[in-house]
């Protein structure tokens, strides 16, 4: 098997590999929301260190755009208050 991660030893890989693979259907979905939420939390750090004065309404906002894209953001939440 060729390794996935070049920074991990192939041991502990193929054990990863194993315990994902035996992680019941709800344990893999669990796995996937806190992955989901980590990338949201990082998302909106990056935005508020980006934006430091915009307010949390603002940086939601700007957070759909990010997931969703502008036009179904813009659908879903209305125009932006700021231009990008």
């Amino acid at each position: 098997m060729t390794a996935i991660y070049s920074d991990t030893h192939p041991k502990m890989e193929a054990l990863q590999i194993q315990l994902w693979r035996q992680a019941s259907p709800t344990q893999k979905m669990n796995m996937l929301a806190q992955l989901n939420a980590t990338a949201r939390m990082l998302a909106l750090a990056g935005l508020r260190s980006q934006y430091p004065q915009a307010s949390e309404s603002e940086l939601r906002r700007k957070l759909a755009s990010l997931l969703l894209g502008e036009e179904l953001a813009r659908k879903v939440y209305g125009e932006s208050s700021h231009a990008k």
